[in-house]
């Protein structure tokens, strides 16, 4: 039955001149049938240099718009319509006027993981992976990092000499791994390398032998000696790798780290979206050409730095 399904989906890509984007969190089979896996601000880069007209991305809402807003001349979909985050979600572009109001001079740093509007009045965007670089490379003191504190905790830690607030905000699925919760993967593996992602609190994140982006964290395990590892992101990573992988070992840190709106989209839902693409039946990304302007100069100021 799935091996049929994904016959369908590659037969209508073809068809249809679609490209699927599926981020490393999207289970095994969507994985599959899609052209580029990756971090979500990876996978918007490669729209850009995909020839495909359409652009059908397996991630959430915040991704498909990140997309959109870098290759505004092609149709981008989002597989499942449903499929939001709460951290990209849980801060608004009036909070965050109201503190640059306050305090005129200080930047506003935004994770890449904010909705187009609420990076339409930041100054610059990161990722986890080019976070530190990035905002050592500002010109500018006094920084105002959003929306995660756990990154941006990890960024403080990283970076010396610059005042950097932090709103209590975040990812919180990450957010609910403890230190307990280390404690007990290790009693179980001992021998096994801790990795976490930045968004992870800053006390889990002590206790890891390496802390980077989900791409990072792939590839610290590729390249590693080591043959078992505590993967302290979303539980998918730790499936993936194994199939990569099958000569080492992997063990989620917590059953807890499972981000339920990446599990919203379904094969079935590449399917109908692919079907519906051309024939008003598929959920598409619209966004103004003020709004894509606006929200991409933080893009385009990260390019610049990074």
């Amino acid at each position: 039955m799935i091996k049929d399904v994904q016959e369908k989906i590659l037969r209508l890509k073809k068809e249809k001149d679609i490209c699927i984007l599926a981020h490393s969190y999207q289970a095994r089979e969507i994985v599959e049938v899609a052209d580029f896996v990756g971090d979500s601000f990876q996978l918007s880069k490669m729209a850009q240099t995909a020839p495909n007209a359409n652009i059908l991305f397996c991630g959430v809402h915040f991704m498909a718009e990140t997309a959109k807003i870098l290759s505004p001349g092609k149709r981008v979909y989002l597989a499942n319509c449903s499929a939001g985050c709460p951290m990209a979600e849980q801060m608004t572009p009036d909070m965050i006027e109201a503190i640059k109001a306050e305090d005129p001079e200080r930047k506003v740093v935004a994770y890449i993981n904010t909705t187009a509007k609420l990076k339409s009045v930041c100054d610059v965007c990161v990722t986890s992976a080019s976070a530190v670089k990035i905002v050592e490379s500002m010109d500018a003191d006094k920084i105002l990092f959003i929306p995660d504190c756990n990154l941006g905790a990890f960024v403080q830690k990283a970076v010396h000499g610059k005042d950097i607030r932090l709103l209590q905000g975040g990812c919180p699925v990450h957010a609910s791994v403890t230190v307990d919760d280390v404690e007990d993967a290790k009693k179980k593996h001992p021998d096994a390398l801790v990795l976490v992602h930045p968004e992870c609190k800053p006390e889990v994140a002590e206790k890891a032998d390496y802390v980077g982006s989900t791409s990072g964290i792939m590839d610290y395990a590729k390249k590693s000696d080591a043959k078992e590892f505590i993967i302290g992101t979303e539980m998918s990573i730790a499936e993936h790798l194994q199939y990569e992988l099958p000569e080492k070992k992997f063990y989620p840190l917590s059953k807890k780290i499972i981000c339920s709106d990446m599990k919203l989209t379904t094969l079935m839902d590449v399917l109908e979206s692919c079907e519906g693409i051309g024939c008003d039946g598929a959920y598409e990304i619209k966004m103004s050409d003020e709004e894509i302007k606006s929200a991409r100069v933080c893009i385009d100021e990260m390019l610049r730095l990074g």
